[in-house]
């Protein structure tokens, strides 16, 4: 008999354990922590949402389209989709998929996607061709960020009219001191110095290419939502930077990710960086599923 109630007991104290284990946290603005309904509540009254990502967590992506569902209905449909993992030059194959005048397998052979794009960019993709919703491939032509953090923004002087076009409007501000760019520079250490400007410039028009592509696409009365990387928005820097830079009167509201090594979710801040709470904090556990 004793044996069943120590069965017994311990089956009970793994289902407690079990449902203490979260998934994610969401925070506000001031570190409090609110639901998942609460965050589309307010997200719904914004111009342009950027949610930040680790690019290969799970329940990252999962968010991002349980995000875009819960969007789609409170704003009737009146959302646009864009992300920084498809660039200018991709965007008719992309617009051709989306209205089914190529298939899958199409997409994938015709344009380089990115390594995880089946199991974590697909299901956004699919959901805007379901929906018949605007999906904007709003990044650079990576090859050009690429000549900028080898050779300097020169560089970019001597490429086509045609390939400009996959670029911010030339010439465009960097501000060097702009929130993440003081940190870039002092990864590449010290003596880095030239290299380490052409390398932030390099992030730069990344940065301002996606904020350009937003801006061209954005429509007043819907909802922008942008993915990109945490970096290219997290303490209201990059893409964020470039779009109040331009139009200080948008509404902008910016999804940080975080992770957290207990399971409790805490909110840890990075310890080598400044660090400036966002409109929502997302915590997601450190060992959560990666998708490569």
């Amino acid at each position: 008999m004793k044996k069943v109630i120590l069965a017994f007991m311990f089956a009970a104290i793994s289902v407690v354990n079990a449902q203490d284990l979260k998934n994610y946290q969401i925070y506000n603005q001031k570190e409090d922590k609110v639901n998942f309904d609460k965050m589309i509540k307010e997200l719904s009254s914004y111009d342009i949402v950027l949610f930040g990502e680790h690019h290969n967590d799970a329940i990252n992506h999962w968010l991002q389209l349980q995000t875009t569902k819960a969007l789609y209905k409170a704003k009737d449909g009146k959302i646009i989709l864009g992300a920084e993992m498809f660039e200018r030059h991709q965007q008719k194959d992309l617009t051709d998929y989306l209205k089914n005048k190529i298939e899958d397998k199409d997409l994938q052979t015709r344009t380089t996607l990115w390594k995880n794009y089946s199991t974590d960019y697909k299901p956004l993709v699919d959901f805007a061709k379901e929906n018949k919703i605007s999906f904007i491939a709003t990044n650079v032509t990576r090859k050009f960020a690429s000549y900028i953090s080898k050779n300097g923004l020169s560089s970019l002087d001597t490429i086509s009219n045609d390939d400009k076009k996959n670029i911010v409007k030339l010439p465009f501000d960097i501000d060097y001191n702009a929130p993440g760019y003081p940190e870039m520079i002092k990864m590449m250490g010290e003596h880095a110095g030239l290299k380490a400007k052409q390398f932030v410039a390099a992030q730069a028009v990344k940065d301002a290419t996606m904020a350009e592509s937003i801006l061209s696409s954005y429509k007043v009365g819907e909802l922008f939502i942008h993915f990109n990387g945490d970096y290219h928005s997290k303490n209201y820097g990059g893409i964020y930077w470039y779009l109040k830079h331009t139009n200080p009167n948008l509404r902008i509201a910016v999804i940080e990710i975080l992770e957290a090594s207990d399971n409790k979710l805490n909110i840890e801040k990075p310890k080598e960086e400044s660090f400036t709470p966002t409109e929502f904090i997302i915590v997601l556990p450190k060992d959560s599923p990666k998708s490569y």
